[in-house]
């Protein structure tokens, strides 16, 4: 996922607090990061047990109301991915 936010500050407690909806809904976790340039600008990337679970949450009325009091701007970019499928040398 990469979304933008207005102020990182305050959308990472919502972001935090959601993490129960997420892991009832089938999340087992991820990883997040912040683009070095723009710290509004995040890149998440998330574990779910099923694809079908991810896309649920995804669009649901639940997340909707969490991302506008996270004050997300814009449409989240959303990929779906296969797991890893190797780690390369530099």
């Amino acid at each position: 996922m990469k979304h933008k936010v207005e102020d990182y500050s305050r959308w990472k407690p919502i972001f935090d607090e959601f993490g129960i909806t997420r892991g009832k809904a089938g999340c087992k976790g991820g990883q997040l990061f912040r683009s070095l340039d723009y710290p509004n600008d995040l890149f998440i990337l998330f574990e779910w047990d099923t694809k079908e679970n991810a896309k649920k949450l995804m669009e649901s009325e639940d997340l909707k109301k969490a991302m506008k009091r996270g004050g997300n701007i814009g449409e989240l970019e959303l990929n779906y991915l296969v797991e890893k499928i190797e780690d390369f040398p530099a």
